[in-house]
Formats: C-alpha cells, structure tokens, sequence
C-alpha cells in the first residue's frame, strides 16, 4: 500500500513578537498540493505578518517553514506572494513586470504571453501600468506571482481593493489558475462569504491583545463541490460556525 504524499507546507509554532508584544504564538497547520486554505479573524489578529512570515520575509519569526519538507530560510522561488495592491513598477511594461523575477527587462520571455492569455490579457505586453484598470492591474499581479512556477501562491486580501464583479471575476480566475497550476494557495481575507466560496479550509484566527498572543482557534472544512452557491444551505451552516467562533473567541 502507498504512503501518502507529505504536505507541500508546513508550519510549525510560527510566533512572532514585537518588543515585549506577542502578536501570534505556536500557530501550526498544512496544506497539501492543489489545496486552498483561507486565514480568517478580525483586524490586527496578525493575518498579513503570519503570511510575511511564512513567505520567509520576516527573518525574526520563530518557528519552522517547510516546503516539501526543507526548511524554508528566507525568500524562495517555490512561493509566489501576491498583496493587497499590485504593486507593479510603473516605469516597466506589463511584460517586464510580470518576468521582474528573472532580472530586469525582462518581458521577451515566452512565458509572459502564456499566462499573459491564462489571465484573460492577451495584447497588452506593452502597455504601462498606469493604462491598465485596477482589475487588469491585480491580473497582472496574478501572472508576476505565477512566472516562476511557485508551488506555494500567498495572497493577502488581493481582491479587496476592486468593485464586486471585478473581485467575482478575480475570483474565478484564482480557481482556474490553481487547479491548472496544482499550486497550493493561502489566502488571507476579512470576507467570510469569500472564504467559504474558494477554500478547501478556513483557519480562524483569534484576536491579538496586549497579553493575548493570536492563535488558530478552530479549522472548518468546505466540503460542497464546486462550482459553489453561496446560498447553498450548507455554506449558511458554516458562516455561523465562523461567525460564532469569531464572538467566542
């Protein structure tokens, strides 16, 4: 009989303080390959600095980080790290923004125009990011995130800056991108309906205070198929459980 394939990420009693100020403590989980996995709780709880942390930016984090099962010690080209804004370099093209990885000017790589058409831009290689709409701009920012063929994609709050068909679209192309990728994703987001609509798994997280380090406090998984419904009856069933962790933690 075949043994199952480890996790591609795990997280070992990841903490991180500030001066005497514990934000998070001993917070372990895993994700496997193709997996999506959102972190949920309220502002300051340390969603953004646990994903900087994990993502090898933050060097004073204690704790491991293992990427099919290496110790993760800063920067890799496994993870792609995509955040709340763009965050493209307004003097390169698209192109050049999306190959930055490989070194500057880069854009004439064949790869650009491949997930150049995989995000639903074909044409613009040229173009500045000051042409592009905030939607266009985040699609390019998905592509940046992709170029170098992470297995791990870290997202912190990317669709919250855009209007709601834009973000439904954004939405979907996540999806479409992951599973044609195998990427494993973590996502964090303040929207549970958006959290219940793309994970495979939320992780709640508690509040942080001055002598209350955050925590994972509960694991709910989303077992509907998709596409989903987020007026599935089932999905209503886990927004109270979220929701009734939030006020008890």
């Amino acid at each position: 009989m075949s043994q199952a394939a480890p996790p591609l990420l795990q997280v070992s009693g990841l903490s991180r303080r500030f001066g005497q100020r514990a934000v998070f403590e001993q917070v372990s989980f895993e994700l496997a390959r193709g997996e999506i996995v959102s972190l949920v709780g309220p502002s300051g709880c340390g969603k953004s600095t646990l994903l900087r942390a994990i993502a090898g930016l933050d060097p004073l984090a204690d704790g491991t980080v293992l990427i099919d099962e290496q110790i993760q010690r800063g920067p890799s080209a496994r993870v792609g790290v995509i955040f709340q804004e763009p965050r493209l370099l307004p003097w390169l093209t698209v192109a050049d923004n999306i190959a930055f990885a490989a070194g500057p000017k880069q854009g004439h790589d064949p790869r650009v125009d491949t997930l150049l058409a995989e995000v639903g831009l074909p044409g613009i290689r040229h173009a500045l990011p000051k042409q592009l709409s905030g939607g266009m701009a985040q699609r390019v920012a998905l592509a940046r995130g992709l170029f170098a063929g992470p297995d791990l994609i870290l997202l912190d709050e990317p669709f919250s800056a855009v209007d709601a068909i834009t973000r439904s679209r954004l939405q979907q192309l996540l999806l479409s991108l992951t599973c044609a990728h195998r990427t494993a994703t973590l996502l964090v987001t303040h929207d549970l309906d958006e959290a219940l609509y793309l994970s495979d798994r939320i992780l709640l997280l508690s509040p942080a205070g001055e002598d209350r380090p955050s925590r994972i406090v509960r694991e709910i998984a989303v077992a509907s198929p998709r596409p989903r419904n987020l007026r599935d009856p089932s999905l209503d069933a886990l927004r109270d459980a979220l929701l009734e962790g939030i006020a008890q933690a």
